[in-house]
């Protein structure tokens, strides 16, 4: 307390210096149109750049949750584009509900390898989320790979940076059929090949998934030629894509589930068993 005491005895003149001046700002302020109004517009320049420092603050740990509500979102928009897709051709009585064959799920990537020749990644979903073994795994920009083993709660998935991957791809614009590999070279690139010769290849033309397995849809984004040329027999092309997908750096995936693929492969079997 005495210290304080102390310290107003010290600095009396400035301290009296002070108030007068504040009283003085605040009367030429009230009475003087020009200067009220710099006053406000001072004021909100400092209060709007505070509000802007909370707020930047506040959605930096928010980002977490905002993530999660917009995986949700597209995971809503994704099942509604599966189902237009599979009711286009089909008379439909109730446009709220269309009939869809795959099933779409949600999940995070937490562990990633890239760097070997036979990677996998692992998500935070397992048989207690209702994944199963040979579910496909995408992201927003293309496809990721496919679900190999399951835990409880946990899911490994063969990457397409894979050597044993082999997935069935296409050429967007004449729809061409090959298979989707990986050389080990480069995680960014990789090579399409089976594309017989007669194909048109163009550098930059998109590749998507072709539809012809019981695992992805027709119609995902895998990435864009990046070159070329004729394999050894000169009857095929193999080719180089880049993908859309930066494998190096996963965090939020989809999973699709085809309901029908348990009754495709067991038809397809039956098939084989007569031959």
């Amino acid at each position: 307390m005495q210290q304080i005491i102390f310290f107003f005895i010290r600095n009396k003149n400035f301290l009296l210096f002070a108030f007068l001046f504040i009283i003085s700002v605040g009367l030429t302020i009230q009475t003087h149109n020009f200067h009220n109004n710099k006053f406000i517009s001072s004021a909100n320049v400092v209060s709007g750049a505070v509000y802007t420092f909370r707020n930047n603050i506040t959605d930096y740990f928010t980002l977490s949750k905002e993530n999660e509500q917009l995986l949700q979102e597209n995971l809503r928009l994704r099942k509604k584009l599966a189902q237009f897709r599979n009711s286009f051709d089909d008379e439909v009585l109730d446009s709220t509900v269309l009939p869809s064959k795959f099933k779409y799920y949600t999940a995070r990537v937490i562990n990633n390898n890239y760097s070997k020749s036979k990677n996998h990644l692992t998500i935070d979903r397992g048989k207690r989320d209702s994944i199963k073994i040979d579910l496909g795994v995408i992201s927003s920009k293309g496809i990721v790979g496919i679900v190999s083993d399951i835990s409880a709660n946990y899911a490994t998935v063969q990457s397409i940076l894979n050597t044993n991957s082999r997935i069935n791809a296409k050429l967007k614009k004449s729809s061409h059929f090959g298979s989707l590999i990986w050389n080990t070279e480069d995680p960014n690139v990789a090579q399409l090949i089976d594309i017989p010769r007669i194909a048109q290849l163009n550098y930059g033309d998109t590749i998507i998934t072709g539809g012809r397995s019981t695992i992805f849809p027709e119609g995902i984004l895998i990435g864009t030629i990046q070159d070329f040329h004729l394999d050894r027999d000169k009857n095929y092309y193999y080719v180089n894509i880049n993908l859309f997908n930066d494998m190096t750096s996963l965090e939020n995936v989809y999973l699709i589930e085809n309901t029908e693929a348990e009754e495709i492969i067991e038809l397809e079997k039956r098939v084989e068993n007569v031959e």
